[in-house]
């Protein structure tokens, strides 16, 4: 029987450390890249790019993180003029995740806003 719960218990622990290896990366990958969402969002507030140049910028970022992202996933939307306006990142991914006998998707949906001084 202590075989049999020593067999179970190494079990569990390869299971835990198989699904850390396979779920940690895209997660740690998309809290960067929602960190670098944000130093877009506040550069961009206060230049004059405009937003398909701030799209491109964001899926190029994207790429950095092995994030694969299409134009149409990326949403950039200013209200009011430059410096003074709101700037508006959204973002939609998915990232398969293929488990020994199971596979899943998981959905990332980082954004960030940046508001001008005036």
């Amino acid at each position: 029987m202590a075989t049999f719960k020593l067999l179970l218990g190494f079990g569990v622990f390869v299971a835990i450390i198989v699904l850390g290896i396979k779920v940690v990366p895209p997660c740690f990958a998309n809290y960067e890249f929602e960190d670098t969402l944000k130093a877009d969002a506040v550069q961009a507030t206060y230049s004059t790019r405009s937003e398909e140049d701030i799209r491109n910028t964001v899926i190029k970022h994207a790429h950095d993180y092995d994030i694969a992202l299409a134009p149409q996933q990326v949403k950039v939307s200013r209200t009011g003029g430059f410096g003074t306006g709101t700037l508006n990142i959204e973002a939609e991914y998915s990232v398969p995740i293929d488990l020994p006998g199971y596979s899943t998707t998981i959905s990332f949906h980082p954004s960030s806003s940046n508001k001008g001084v005036y």
